[in-house]
């Protein structure tokens, strides 16, 4: 279900239908003033017209919310986490073409991202940005290489969220972003050697050893037009049916 799509279809009928009848008051009765129509459609569309052009607007161009439903992000984010991502950091896109209309900035490393899987632009990801157009990148034995160079890492000691004593919790400087991931030591690690095409972006889990992320054909490379934003916030976490984690409720996502 496409739910931008649904979204501006019924702001446009509802704006179409209140705006058709205000002219048509203006136009056979000659009386603005005149008590508006008793038609239960254009009573719903008079009334849903202004809240949903405003959904529509925030929606679309300043902040959308979204729920984290796998642990490929852990720790940075949670299953259950609930996050704002913020539209219009890297630009205005138009909503449902998702083409971009005013250019802001660019991603920048380190980013956390929310995109749209390339396979299945329906299906919305949230993973790191590792590498940019034109780079090279390198993951080996649990060590992440930019253009030859390795990635700063050092090693906090166990992960103490999880009881297995495999996952170890590191500090990476990746660019200006300082974060944590996750590495599991006895778990078998997607490694390789990717050059990222011009045009396109390659992404990567903080949950290192237990994410599906650019590093597999399912995903592979995200092109430029199918960013949705960059994750700003926890406005909520709540993985049901437990109970609430009000300490991580308005963190900042770096």
């Amino acid at each position: 279900m496409d739910f931008a799509l649904i979204l501006v279809v019924l702001t446009a009928l509802s704006g179409t239908i209140w705006g058709a009848e205000v002219l048509w008051r203006r136009a056979v009765r000659g009386d603005m003033h005149a008590a508006p129509s008793s038609n239960i459609a254009i009573e719903y569309s008079r009334s849903f017209f202004p809240v949903l052009l405003l959904v529509l607007v925030v929606r679309s161009f300043l902040y959308e919310p979204f729920r984290i439903p796998s642990g490929s992000m852990i720790p940075t984010l949670l299953v259950g986490d609930f996050i704002f991502v913020n539209k219009y950091v890297y630009g205005l896109r138009l909503p449902v073409l998702n083409t971009r209309i005013i250019e802001i900035d660019s991603p920048q490393r380190g980013d956390v991202m929310v995109f749209r899987l390339p396979s299945d632009p329906r299906v919305n990801y949230i993973k790191r940005l590792v590498g940019l157009p034109g780079d090279t990148v390198v993951y080996e034995n649990r060590r992440l290489y930019i253009n030859g160079e390795q990635v700063p890492i050092e090693v906090m000691g166990a992960y103490d969220r999880l009881t297995s004593p495999q996952l170890i919790l590191a500090e990476e400087q990746l660019g200006e972003v300082s974060h944590q991931v996750l590495l599991e030591q006895l778990r078998p690690s997607r490694e390789g050697r990717f050059a990222v095409p011009e045009g396109y972006y390659f992404l990567m889990g903080d949950n290192r050893d237990n994410s599906q992320d650019s590093r597999y054909v399912q995903v592979g490379f995200v092109p430029e037009e199918n960013i949705v934003g960059k994750a700003v916030a926890i406005w909520l976490s709540w993985d049901f049916p437990g109970m609430p984690q009000w300490t991580r409720m308005g963190s900042r996502i770096n």
